[in-house]
Protein backbone atom coordinates (compact mmCIF):
# COMPACT_ATOMS: atom_id res chain seq x y z
CA UNK A 1 0.00 0.00 0.00
CA UNK A 2 1.38 3.75 -0.62
CA UNK A 3 1.00 5.91 2.42
CA UNK A 4 1.03 9.74 1.23
CA UNK A 5 2.28 12.22 3.88
CA UNK A 6 1.80 16.25 2.69
CA UNK A 7 3.86 18.81 4.42
CA UNK A 8 3.67 22.29 4.00
CA UNK A 9 6.16 24.79 4.47
CA UNK A 10 6.53 24.82 8.38
CA UNK A 11 6.21 21.06 7.99
CA UNK A 12 2.99 20.51 9.81
CA UNK A 13 0.56 18.06 8.16
CA UNK A 14 -1.85 18.32 5.81
CA UNK A 15 -4.90 16.27 5.19
CA UNK A 16 -5.01 15.73 0.63
CA UNK A 17 -8.47 15.50 -0.68
CA UNK A 18 -9.62 11.83 0.22
CA UNK A 19 -11.40 11.63 -3.52
CA UNK A 20 -8.18 12.33 -5.26
CA UNK A 21 -5.59 10.13 -3.36
CA UNK A 22 -8.24 7.27 -3.42
CA UNK A 23 -8.24 7.01 -6.85
CA UNK A 24 -4.95 5.80 -6.67
CA UNK A 25 -4.29 2.21 -6.46
CA UNK A 26 -3.60 1.46 -2.97
CA UNK A 27 -3.44 5.00 -1.80
CA UNK A 28 -3.95 4.98 1.55
CA UNK A 29 -4.65 8.86 3.15
CA UNK A 30 -2.82 9.97 6.68
CA UNK A 31 -5.10 12.78 8.67
CA UNK A 32 -2.91 14.30 11.54
CA UNK A 33 -2.55 17.67 13.20
CA UNK A 34 0.89 17.78 15.04
CA UNK A 35 4.22 18.41 13.06
CA UNK A 36 5.72 15.36 13.87
CA UNK A 37 6.76 13.51 10.22
CA UNK A 38 7.14 10.18 11.37
CA UNK A 39 4.01 8.08 9.72
CA UNK A 40 1.56 6.30 11.99
CA UNK A 41 2.33 3.02 12.67
CA UNK A 42 5.66 1.51 14.43
CA UNK A 43 6.11 -1.93 11.72
CA UNK A 44 4.39 -3.60 8.90
CA UNK A 45 2.17 -6.44 9.64
CA UNK A 46 2.33 -10.08 8.09
CA UNK A 47 0.04 -12.73 8.86
CA UNK A 48 -1.11 -11.09 11.95
CA UNK A 49 2.69 -10.79 12.90
CA UNK A 50 4.48 -7.39 13.34
CA UNK A 51 7.60 -7.01 12.38
CA UNK A 52 9.83 -3.98 13.44
CA UNK A 53 11.43 -2.02 10.04
CA UNK A 54 14.99 -1.98 10.72
CA UNK A 55 15.94 0.76 7.71
CA UNK A 56 14.40 3.27 6.06
CA UNK A 57 15.44 4.24 2.03
CA UNK A 58 15.02 8.13 1.34
CA UNK A 59 14.99 9.03 -2.40
CA UNK A 60 14.16 12.85 -3.11
CA UNK A 61 12.90 13.72 -6.16
CA UNK A 62 11.78 16.08 -8.82
CA UNK A 63 10.46 15.97 -12.40
CA UNK A 64 12.46 13.11 -13.01
CA UNK A 65 9.71 10.23 -13.05
CA UNK A 66 11.18 8.05 -15.85
CA UNK A 67 14.16 7.80 -13.72
CA UNK A 68 12.89 7.66 -10.66
CA UNK A 69 10.61 4.77 -11.75
CA UNK A 70 14.39 3.39 -12.62
CA UNK A 71 15.42 3.43 -9.57
CA UNK A 72 12.73 2.15 -7.11
CA UNK A 73 13.24 -1.15 -9.34
CA UNK A 74 16.18 -1.27 -8.26
CA UNK A 75 15.05 0.00 -4.48
CA UNK A 76 11.74 -2.91 -4.51
CA UNK A 77 14.47 -5.84 -5.88
CA UNK A 78 16.53 -5.67 -2.53
CA UNK A 79 18.15 -9.15 -1.26
CA UNK A 80 16.55 -7.81 2.18
CA UNK A 81 13.83 -8.56 4.38
CA UNK A 82 10.80 -6.99 2.75
CA UNK A 83 9.32 -6.43 5.77
CA UNK A 84 12.23 -5.09 7.66
CA UNK A 85 12.64 -2.16 5.29
CA UNK A 86 10.61 1.14 3.54
CA UNK A 87 11.10 2.82 0.52
CA UNK A 88 10.12 7.16 0.95
CA UNK A 89 9.68 8.67 -2.11
CA UNK A 90 9.94 12.83 -0.97
CA UNK A 91 8.55 14.41 -4.11
CA UNK A 92 9.85 18.28 -4.27
CA UNK A 93 8.01 19.71 -7.16
CA UNK A 94 4.74 17.26 -6.48
CA UNK A 95 3.62 16.40 -9.70
CA UNK A 96 0.99 13.73 -10.77
CA UNK A 97 3.78 11.80 -13.11
CA UNK A 98 5.98 11.58 -10.07
CA UNK A 99 3.02 9.96 -7.83
CA UNK A 100 2.11 7.51 -10.73
CA UNK A 101 5.13 6.06 -10.90
CA UNK A 102 5.23 5.66 -7.00
CA UNK A 103 1.78 4.12 -6.75
CA UNK A 104 2.59 2.51 -9.59
CA UNK A 105 5.63 0.64 -7.55
CA UNK A 106 3.50 0.55 -4.49
CA UNK A 107 0.99 -1.77 -5.54
CA UNK A 108 2.95 -4.12 -7.07
CA UNK A 109 5.07 -4.03 -4.10
CA UNK A 110 1.93 -4.77 -1.85
CA UNK A 111 1.04 -7.53 -4.75
CA UNK A 112 4.44 -9.34 -4.91
CA UNK A 113 4.69 -8.93 -1.00
CA UNK A 114 7.48 -5.94 -0.95
CA UNK A 115 8.54 -3.46 1.12
CA UNK A 116 6.02 -0.34 2.37
CA UNK A 117 6.43 2.41 -0.30
CA UNK A 118 5.49 5.84 0.62
CA UNK A 119 5.06 9.17 -1.01
CA UNK A 120 5.49 12.45 0.60
CA UNK A 121 4.82 15.69 -1.91
CA UNK A 122 6.92 18.06 -0.34
CA UNK A 123 5.22 21.92 -0.21
CA UNK A 124 8.27 23.35 1.25
CA UNK A 125 11.42 24.43 1.67
CA UNK A 126 12.37 22.81 -1.43
CA UNK A 127 15.67 21.87 -2.55
CA UNK A 128 17.34 18.47 -1.47
CA UNK A 129 18.46 19.08 1.67
CA UNK A 130 15.29 19.54 3.22
CA UNK A 131 13.31 17.11 0.51
CA UNK A 132 15.54 14.54 2.51
CA UNK A 133 14.53 16.44 6.09
CA UNK A 134 11.28 15.43 5.39
CA UNK A 135 12.03 11.80 4.57
CA UNK A 136 13.98 10.67 7.25
CA UNK A 137 11.36 12.77 9.43
CA UNK A 138 9.10 10.15 8.06
CA UNK A 139 10.80 7.03 8.69
CA UNK A 140 10.41 4.24 11.07
CA UNK A 141 13.66 2.34 10.34
CA UNK A 142 16.72 2.79 12.83
CA UNK A 143 19.19 3.32 10.29
CA UNK A 144 18.18 5.93 7.34
CA UNK A 145 19.45 5.32 4.07
CA UNK A 146 19.89 7.89 1.29
CA UNK A 147 20.28 7.77 -2.55
CA UNK A 148 19.14 9.94 -5.48
CA UNK A 149 16.12 8.86 -7.75
CA UNK A 150 18.73 8.67 -10.73
CA UNK A 151 20.74 6.07 -9.38
CA UNK A 152 20.28 1.86 -9.90
CA UNK A 153 21.12 -0.32 -6.37
CA UNK A 154 22.76 -3.22 -6.85
CA UNK A 155 20.75 -6.03 -5.37
CA UNK A 156 22.63 -6.73 -2.37
CA UNK A 157 22.74 -2.55 -1.67
CA UNK A 158 21.03 -2.55 1.45
CA UNK A 159 22.16 -5.63 3.29
CA UNK A 160 25.47 -5.44 2.66
CA UNK A 161 25.48 -1.33 4.11
CA UNK A 162 23.07 -2.45 6.89
CA UNK A 163 25.35 -5.35 8.02
CA UNK A 164 28.56 -2.29 8.12
CA UNK A 165 26.56 -1.23 11.20
CA UNK A 166 28.47 -2.69 14.24
CA UNK A 167 27.87 -1.04 17.75
CA UNK A 168 29.86 1.56 17.40
CA UNK A 169 29.09 2.93 13.72
CA UNK A 170 27.06 6.13 13.28
CA UNK A 171 27.50 6.45 9.55
CA UNK A 172 28.35 4.17 6.56
CA UNK A 173 29.58 5.24 2.97
CA UNK A 174 29.01 2.62 0.11
CA UNK A 175 30.64 3.03 -3.18
CA UNK A 176 29.41 5.08 -6.24
CA UNK A 177 30.21 3.65 -9.62
CA UNK A 178 29.90 6.32 -12.40
CA UNK A 179 29.65 3.50 -15.29
CA UNK A 180 31.29 6.06 -19.13
CA UNK A 181 32.16 4.60 -22.57
CA UNK A 182 34.92 5.88 -24.68
CA UNK A 183 36.74 9.41 -24.02
CA UNK A 184 34.41 11.47 -21.93
CA UNK A 185 33.60 15.20 -22.04
CA UNK A 186 34.34 17.61 -19.50
CA UNK A 187 31.18 17.62 -18.20
CA UNK A 188 31.25 13.46 -17.63
CA UNK A 189 34.76 13.21 -16.44
CA UNK A 190 34.06 15.85 -13.59
CA UNK A 191 30.69 14.12 -12.78
CA UNK A 192 32.84 11.25 -12.46
CA UNK A 193 34.70 12.73 -9.31
CA UNK A 194 31.64 11.10 -7.35
CA UNK A 195 33.62 8.00 -7.28
CA UNK A 196 36.15 8.97 -4.72
CA UNK A 197 34.23 11.67 -3.06
CA UNK A 198 34.58 10.83 0.37
CA UNK A 199 30.79 11.30 1.55
CA UNK A 200 28.33 11.57 -0.79
CA UNK A 201 24.23 11.37 -0.14
CA UNK A 202 24.00 9.43 -3.54
CA UNK A 203 24.95 6.52 -1.14
CA UNK A 204 25.24 6.21 2.55
CA UNK A 205 23.52 5.10 5.64
CA UNK A 206 23.20 6.95 8.66
CA UNK A 207 21.65 5.99 12.30
CA UNK A 208 18.04 7.80 12.88
CA UNK A 209 19.62 8.83 15.85
CA UNK A 210 22.50 10.88 15.08
CA UNK A 211 20.17 12.51 12.46
CA UNK A 212 18.24 13.58 15.02
CA UNK A 213 20.92 14.75 17.31
CA UNK A 214 21.95 16.51 14.25
CA UNK A 215 19.30 18.35 13.36
CA UNK A 216 19.69 16.77 9.97
CA UNK A 217 20.44 18.45 6.67
CA UNK A 218 21.17 22.22 6.50
CA UNK A 219 17.88 23.17 4.35
CA UNK A 220 20.15 26.99 3.80
CA UNK A 221 21.95 24.68 1.00
CA UNK A 222 19.04 24.58 -1.54
CA UNK A 223 21.05 23.27 -4.35
CA UNK A 224 22.36 19.46 -4.93
CA UNK A 225 25.42 21.39 -3.99
CA UNK A 226 27.68 20.94 -0.56
CA UNK A 227 24.76 20.11 1.46
CA UNK A 228 25.93 16.61 1.80
CA UNK A 229 30.10 17.79 2.72
CA UNK A 230 27.95 19.80 5.30
CA UNK A 231 26.63 16.52 7.22
CA UNK A 232 30.23 15.16 6.66
CA UNK A 233 31.65 17.74 8.19
CA UNK A 234 29.27 17.90 11.34
CA UNK A 235 29.35 14.35 11.33
CA UNK A 236 33.53 14.88 11.96
CA UNK A 237 32.52 17.64 14.72
CA UNK A 238 30.00 14.41 16.36
CA UNK A 239 33.03 12.90 16.65
CA UNK A 240 31.12 9.83 14.70
CA UNK A 241 32.33 6.73 13.65
CA UNK A 242 31.98 6.32 9.66
CA UNK A 243 32.94 3.59 8.09
CA UNK A 244 33.40 2.79 4.37
CA UNK A 245 31.45 -0.03 3.06
CA UNK A 246 32.75 -0.81 -0.90
CA UNK A 247 30.42 -3.87 -1.74
CA UNK A 248 27.17 -1.64 -1.08
CA UNK A 249 26.99 -0.53 -4.76
CA UNK A 250 25.14 2.02 -5.95
CA UNK A 251 25.38 2.77 -9.75
CA UNK A 252 24.91 6.43 -11.03
CA UNK A 253 24.86 6.73 -14.30
CA UNK A 254 25.65 9.84 -16.19
CA UNK A 255 22.93 12.24 -16.88
CA UNK A 256 22.85 13.46 -20.49
CA UNK A 257 23.43 17.24 -20.51
CA UNK A 258 22.67 20.09 -23.23
CA UNK A 259 25.71 22.17 -24.49
CA UNK A 260 27.42 24.59 -21.83
CA UNK A 261 26.31 22.52 -19.08
CA UNK A 262 28.97 24.15 -17.09
CA UNK A 263 28.03 27.21 -16.94
CA UNK A 264 24.63 25.86 -15.61
CA UNK A 265 26.32 24.34 -12.72
CA UNK A 266 28.63 27.84 -11.76
CA UNK A 267 26.14 28.92 -9.64
CA UNK A 268 26.31 26.55 -7.26
CA UNK A 269 29.33 27.92 -6.10
CA UNK A 270 27.87 30.95 -3.87
CA UNK A 271 26.64 27.42 -1.16
CA UNK A 272 30.95 27.07 -1.14
CA UNK A 273 30.73 30.10 1.39
CA UNK A 274 28.28 28.96 3.10
CA UNK A 275 30.19 25.79 3.64
CA UNK A 276 33.41 27.72 4.13
CA UNK A 277 31.86 29.92 6.99
CA UNK A 278 30.64 26.74 8.69
CA UNK A 279 33.68 24.71 8.76
CA UNK A 280 36.61 27.17 7.28
CA UNK A 281 39.21 24.25 8.91
CA UNK A 282 37.61 21.30 6.92
CA UNK A 283 37.17 23.00 4.19
CA UNK A 284 40.43 24.19 3.38
CA UNK A 285 41.55 20.72 4.02
CA UNK A 286 38.78 18.57 2.17
CA UNK A 287 37.54 20.75 -0.61
CA UNK A 288 39.98 23.19 -1.66
CA UNK A 289 43.12 24.43 0.18
CA UNK A 290 43.58 27.70 -1.27
CA UNK A 291 41.35 30.02 -3.59
CA UNK A 292 41.12 29.80 -6.99
CA UNK A 293 43.95 32.56 -7.53
CA UNK A 294 43.75 31.50 -11.41
CA UNK A 295 40.10 32.72 -12.09
CA UNK A 296 40.45 36.13 -9.60
CA UNK A 297 43.68 36.60 -12.07
CA UNK A 298 41.87 35.65 -15.21
CA UNK A 299 39.22 38.39 -13.87
CA UNK A 300 41.25 40.92 -13.38
CA UNK A 301 43.21 40.71 -16.42
CA UNK A 302 39.81 40.98 -18.29
CA UNK A 303 38.53 44.01 -16.19
CA UNK A 304 41.97 45.95 -16.78
CA UNK A 305 42.30 45.57 -21.29
CA UNK A 306 38.43 46.42 -20.96
CA UNK A 307 38.80 49.72 -18.98
CA UNK A 308 42.53 50.01 -20.50
CA UNK A 309 41.02 49.93 -23.86
CA UNK A 310 38.14 52.46 -22.98
CA UNK A 311 40.77 54.51 -21.44
CA UNK A 312 42.71 54.77 -24.48
CA UNK A 313 45.97 53.11 -22.45
CA UNK A 314 46.58 50.94 -25.19
CA UNK A 315 50.11 49.78 -23.97
CA UNK A 316 48.32 48.25 -20.58
CA UNK A 317 45.29 46.64 -22.75
CA UNK A 318 47.41 44.36 -24.90
CA UNK A 319 49.26 43.40 -21.66
CA UNK A 320 46.51 42.41 -19.45
CA UNK A 321 44.76 41.16 -22.97
CA UNK A 322 48.17 38.66 -23.30
CA UNK A 323 47.45 37.67 -20.33
CA UNK A 324 43.71 37.00 -20.27
CA UNK A 325 44.46 35.11 -23.40
CA UNK A 326 46.74 33.21 -21.39
CA UNK A 327 44.85 32.49 -18.47
CA UNK A 328 41.65 31.42 -20.35
CA UNK A 329 43.99 29.23 -22.54
CA UNK A 330 45.51 27.62 -19.66
CA UNK A 331 42.16 26.69 -18.60
CA UNK A 332 41.01 25.39 -21.44
CA UNK A 333 43.91 22.78 -22.38
CA UNK A 334 43.46 21.61 -18.75
CA UNK A 335 39.85 20.82 -19.34
CA UNK A 336 40.62 19.18 -22.60
CA UNK A 337 43.76 17.11 -21.53
CA UNK A 338 41.74 14.23 -20.50
CA UNK A 339 38.31 14.67 -22.30
CA UNK A 340 37.24 14.54 -25.94
CA UNK A 341 38.62 16.01 -28.77
CA UNK A 342 35.40 16.01 -30.76
CA UNK A 343 35.02 20.06 -32.44
CA UNK A 344 31.84 20.82 -30.53
CA UNK A 345 33.05 19.50 -27.43
CA UNK A 346 36.40 21.54 -28.22
CA UNK A 347 34.30 24.57 -29.43
CA UNK A 348 32.20 24.30 -26.12
CA UNK A 349 35.96 24.71 -23.98
CA UNK A 350 36.60 27.66 -25.12
CA UNK A 351 33.51 29.42 -24.76
CA UNK A 352 33.07 28.13 -21.99
CA UNK A 353 36.60 28.97 -20.36
CA UNK A 354 36.02 31.81 -21.11
CA UNK A 355 32.66 32.49 -19.25
CA UNK A 356 33.55 30.62 -16.13
CA UNK A 357 36.17 32.65 -14.09
CA UNK A 358 33.81 35.52 -14.24
CA UNK A 359 30.56 34.26 -13.60
CA UNK A 360 32.53 31.76 -10.68
CA UNK A 361 33.71 34.92 -9.14
CA UNK A 362 31.05 36.84 -9.39
CA UNK A 363 28.99 33.89 -7.87
CA UNK A 364 31.68 33.37 -4.93
CA UNK A 365 31.02 37.17 -3.85
CA UNK A 366 27.07 36.64 -4.13
CA UNK A 367 27.33 33.61 -1.87
CA UNK A 368 30.50 36.11 0.60
CA UNK A 369 27.55 38.77 0.91
CA UNK A 370 24.69 36.67 1.22
CA UNK A 371 26.45 34.80 4.04
CA UNK A 372 28.53 37.54 5.47
CA UNK A 373 31.62 35.83 5.25
CA UNK A 374 35.20 36.94 3.74
CA UNK A 375 35.50 34.16 1.12
CA UNK A 376 37.80 33.58 -1.71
Amino acid sequence: MTKIIAFNKHRKVIAADHSALTAQAGVVMRRRNTSAATPIGLGTHHAGRAVAIAASIVVPTRGRPQLLNRCLASLALQSFDSERFEIIVVDDGPSEQTRDVVSGWAAHSGEKGGPLVTYIPSMGPHGPAAARNHGWRAARGAIVAFTDDDTIARADWLRNGIQAFADDVHAVCGRVIMPLEGTPTDYELDAKNLETAEFVTANCFCRRKVLEDLGGFDEQFRFAWREDSDLHFRLLDYHANIVREPNAVMMHPVRPAGWGVSLRQVKKVQFDALLYKKHPKLYRRKIRARPRWDFYLTVVALTTMLLSLLGGAAGLGVLSGLIWIFMTGRFCFQRLQKTSKAPGHILEMVVTSMLIPPMAVFWRAVGAVRYKVGFL
